[in-house]
């Protein structure tokens, strides 16, 4: 499973089979051409212009596809189309009389012939703007699914002079994340505080952990204890090129003061990019942290535990899956598997209840120690899988904060005529015990959160905790 955008993507799902059909003639909706859809093969290639060709085809690949493309109503998925059309013309001064949208009657194919012939003739209108009009479309199509494992990858852009490595931003962390200011914030708790600087435009403006941000461009972070759209502005992507103003509060001197801080390339720290991270606590204790379910992932984390094993007794091991934004369920299944066998770590159902067992790799040698997971609001997807497992089977013990809720079910990707990549679950997750997790997380055994007092003074209170339930 893959998170949706963190540290998150380590992982993306690798394919077969190619999408090779040729480009159906104009106006064909629903025939075999149109409609086929197929998993990648070889090396990206560049990307061709979205045409309203292209959401035909995705629109078909969803509904033969996805977990609930059966039962879905395609209407819904066309009604949020056609309003993203709308709104396009709206946002650029071009509206026309005829951009109604056509009656549908609930007939797949009928429906998008009326839809389609409706599009065409409102892009003949507007000259120069059709690419963009079959790009919110496209967007606004899949979001109708409400998944959070279905997503359309297109138009990626690096900055220039970038390299692997490299972060693009302000160069902080906050407390809400990037991932959750993307997703769903509503968990979130005032304050708003930074948790982290990486580097760039925060590091070379005095930015310190544990810095209060009481507003973003002038609006408050939180109302109503409610998180705002404007914490996104702290996670700019690129190109974009305007500045943030942050209105600051160091509570330790009690000092307030406006920043403004320009998004742009800064070097993160290489240590912080290796996706597993070992070291030795107290000498009894092996604390590894894991970035994501990356290829192999399990292997080096068990590998690291060995060699911090190695002339000494560990009392126990701290698995750290803060901000891990996901990646192979297999991965996080054998890493699960070092920690019993014979266990059923989670079931993928379809929309009609069938499920199939997700089961330990009892390959995989025990590694006879106790276990404290560490958990935040960043922990998605196959991170997720992990947790879930852990506490449902009574594996270890989680501390920390609940986890992302970020779990539909392992995503798979599909190549558009355009060669951009629709990707959606075929099936959903559903813990060890048969619960959702998606969109509700995983609660820890101990609630730890994070203080902007605490992020000041370089404190850990989740790793303490975990020390202290190991040294009992």
């Amino acid at each position: 499973m893959t998170a949706v955008r963190t540290a998150a993507a380590v992982l993306a799902v690798l394919l077969t089979a190619a999408c090779t059909a040729p480009e159906p003639p104009r106006g064909q909706a629903g025939t075999e051409a149109a409609t086929a859809c197929a998993r990648p093969q070889g090396p990206p290639q560049a990307e061709t212009p979205t045409t309203i060709d292209v959401v035909e085809q995705a629109y078909f690949c969803i509904l033969g596809n996805y977990y609930s493309g059966a039962t879905l109503d395609a209407r819904s998925l066309l009604l949020a189309g056609f309003t993203a059309l709308t709104r396009e013309l709206n946002r650029n001064g071009r509206d026309v009389p005829g951009a109604t949208m056509p009656a549908l009657t609930g007939d797949r194919k009928a429906d998008w012939a009326a839809f389609e012939a409706v599009w065409r003739k409102i892009a003949d209108q507007v000259p120069g703007l059709g690419d963009r009009l079959a790009v919110v479309t496209l967007e606004a199509v899949v979001a109708a699914l409400g998944d959070n494992h279905a997503r359309w990858t297109h138009g990626a852009q690096r900055p220039p002079g970038y390299y692997d490595g490299d972060g693009y931003g302000l160069g902080l962390q906050a407390s809400v994340s990037a991932a959750q200011a993307d997703g769903d914030p509503g968990p979130a708790l005032p304050p708003l505080f930074v948790t982290a600087v990486q580097g760039g435009a925060a590091r070379a403006a005095g930015v310190r952990p544990g810095d209060v941000i009481e507003s973003i461009d002038g609006s408050a972070p939180f109302a109503g204890g409610e998180a705002t759209p404007a914490i996104a502005a702290l996670y700019p992507r690129y190109p974009r090129a305007s500045p943030v103003r942050l209105r600051l509060l160091r509570q330790a001197t009690g000092r307030r003061w406006t920043v403004t801080l320009e998004p742009g390339l800064f070097q993160r720290d290489l240590a912080a990019l290796r996706v597993v991270r070992p070291r030795l606590l107290g000498d009894d204790v092996a604390h590894v942290q894991l970035a994501g379910f990356a290829p192999d992932a399990a292997n080096r984390v068990l590998r690291a535990i060995s060699r911090l094993r190695a002339g000494r007794t560990l009392s126990g091991v701290v698995l750290d899956l803060r901000g891990n934004g996901g990646g192979s369920p297999v991965e996080a299944t054998r890493l699960l598997s070092a920690f019993a066998h014979g266990k059923v770590t989670a079931y993928q159902c379809t929309v009609d209840g069938r499920c199939e067992a997700g089961r330990t790799d009892d390959t995989v040698e025990l590694l006879g120690l106790p276990l404290v997971v560490l958990t935040d609001r960043d922990c998605a997807s196959a991170c997720e899988h992990f947790s879930s497992a852990v506490k449902d089977l009574r594996l270890g013990t989680l501390v920390g904060t609940r986890t992302a809720g970020v779990i539909s079910g392992p995503a798979q990707p599909y190549q558009l005529r355009d060669n951009t990549l629709l990707s959606f679950p075929a099936r959903h997750h559903l813990g060890p015990d048969r619960e959702v997790i998606d969109r509700i997380g995983v609660p820890p055994d101990h609630h730890v959160p994070l203080t902007p007092e605490d992020a000041a003074a370089g404190r850990d209170p989740a790793l303490a905790k975990a020390l202290t339930l190991l040294h009992k």
